[in-house]
């Protein structure tokens, strides 16, 4: 069973942005969409480094800022013609707060 940790309440994203939390993965954009939708992806376009979480969110997608290069926020992959893809994190609402994966806050103690 995964554990979640809470993090924010989601009005502290406004609809369609974002807010970024460092984490012991790296950086992390949270997206919120005009519906309350939240997602939780690496703030790093594969294609020129971009800071996703300055990109505009539109539906259930986000356009690189540096070279519009579009993701789905569901699968963190790139659309169109254009290939690649963002690491996805898990991430839900309840009662109004924003939980990610624990996983994300923990220190890699790998060797």
């Amino acid at each position: 069973m995964s554990v979640f940790v809470d993090i924010a309440a989601l009005e502290d994203i406004p609809p369609q942005g974002a807010r970024v939390i460092r984490t012991a993965q790296g950086c992390v954009a949270l997206f919120r969409t005009a519906d309350d939708q939240v997602f939780a992806l690496e703030d790093r376009c594969p294609h020129k480094g971009g800071p996703l979480s300055e990109g505009i969110v539109h539906g259930s997608s986000v356009t690189c800022p540096l070279h519009n290069w579009v993701f789905d926020l569901n699968t963190g992959q790139a659309q169109g013609a254009d290939e690649g893809a963002v690491r996805r994190f898990p991430v839900r609402v309840e009662q109004g707060r924003i939980l990610v994966s624990a996983e994300l806050m923990a220190r890699n103690h790998a060797a």
